[in-house]
């Protein structure tokens, strides 16, 4: 019998690779439609193997999924960046591979972002998502997250709502 596992760990500089594959087929996937393709293909491009290695050797915070072994979602997270939330920790990006979405694994990995959050003495936690990604939204909102602001960010000449989540 075979015994399948999620970890949850820090990205390495080897990693750099499967997170820019993880993180171009999830964002085809949720903003398809909803960002202009020109745009959403450059934000894509810009995030290549190098910058994720980059990412990695200056030490960003990035929690790596794996599934059987494989990488298949990542996290990124730090310090909230709008003090108005009045919270201290913010899950910048969550995001899975199409296929082992809505399995529970995204909630793995939810969970260890707002640990390791907390145990960086970050309490609270608030997370972006674009108001039209249905499945965020629904998502952060089974999480028992509560909208409490909205706001704008422009894709080229698109400008689309987004919505800010909290949990204390």
């Amino acid at each position: 019998m075979k015994t399948v596992a999620a970890d949850i760990r820090f990205a390495e500089d080897r990693d750099a690779a499967a997170l820019a594959a993880i993180h171009a087929d999830a964002w085809q996937g949720a903003y398809a439609g909803i960002i202009p393709y020109p745009a959403l293909r450059a934000m894509i491009r810009r995030r290549d193997p190098s910058w994720w290695r980059e990412a990695v050797r200056r030490r960003a915070a990035i929690l790596l999924l794996e599934f059987d072994g494989a990488p298949v979602g990542y996290a990124t997270l730090g310090r909230n960046r709008m003090p108005a939330l009045a919270v201290g920790g913010e899950i910048y990006e969550i995001y899975l591979l199409p296929a082992f979405q809505g399995v529970g694994l995204g909630r793995r990995l939810f969970g260890a972002a707002r640990g390791l959050l907390a145990e960086r003495g970050l309490a609270g936690t608030t997370v972006w998502a674009l108001a039209e990604n249905r499945n965020a939204v629904a998502f952060y909102r089974g999480l028992g997250g509560v909208n409490v602001a909205e706001g704008r960010e422009s894709f080229g000449s698109v400008a689309v709502k987004k919505l800010a989540f909290l949990w204390r």
